[in-house]
């Protein structure tokens, strides 16, 4: 696909490109967009946390949109995290498994819907995977992940194993962030006086 000769900025076109072309993709499914700024919306009228969970990639685009729901002035956390609170039934657990399903993200799931909250899961696999039955709300990112990057081994792909997933979950997830200080009422001055002092 690419060569040593390729220039960086025809490197960053491709890439945006293919990240972008997920987003236009046709789907039954309601856009995740809508369907996360819904459930973040809810969540915070009635007053509840939003908590989130990810592993490995996933995982990091989930803190990076953890840190800035805090910062539109959200009482947001990440699993794992010493200060993370017990889970109650008004709050809001945002998951992604984009596979469909991994053991320790089911298990999160598990224990917040045990005890009444809503789990709004993101993936690429709505129809399939452990963690669906599981959730509230589905938001569906039609990008290849990791367990589905077989299809071509005879080239070097410009971006591997779950590497699209990824790059939409970090775009749409900037979106949800635009939309929500839009409805949120939430000035730039305001969401930039929280961000932290220390470092």
């Amino acid at each position: 696909m690419t060569n040593q000769n390729t220039s960086i900025s025809t490197l960053a076109s491709q890439i945006c490109n293919k990240i972008s072309s997920v987003f236009a993709k046709a789907v039954d499914n309601p856009p995740a967009l809508d369907v996360m700024v819904e459930e973040i919306a809810g969540a915070a009228s009635r007053g509840g946390r939003i908590i989130l969970h990810g592993v490995g990639r996933e995982g990091l685009m989930l803190k990076a949109l953890c840190m800035r729901l805090f910062h539109l002035g959200l009482s947001t956390h990440f699993v794992g995290d010493m200060t993370t609170p017990p889970i109650t039934p008004s709050d809001l657990l945002i998951a992604s498994a984009g596979p469909g399903g991994f053991s320790t993200v089911q298990a999160i799931c598990n224990i917040a819907r045990s005890v009444g909250s809503r789990v709004l899961l993101v993936t690429a696999q709505p129809e399939s995977g452990s963690c669906v039955k599981l959730a509230s709300a589905i938001a569906y990112i039609p990008a290849r992940t990791m367990a589905d990057d077989d299809d071509d081994r005879s080239s070097r792909p410009l971006l591997p194993m779950g590497s699209v997933y990824e790059g939409a979950m970090f775009v749409l997830f900037e979106m949800v962030v635009f939309r929500l200080g839009e409805l949120l009422g939430e000035p730039p001055e305001a969401v930039r006086s929280r961000h932290t002092n220390l470092e």
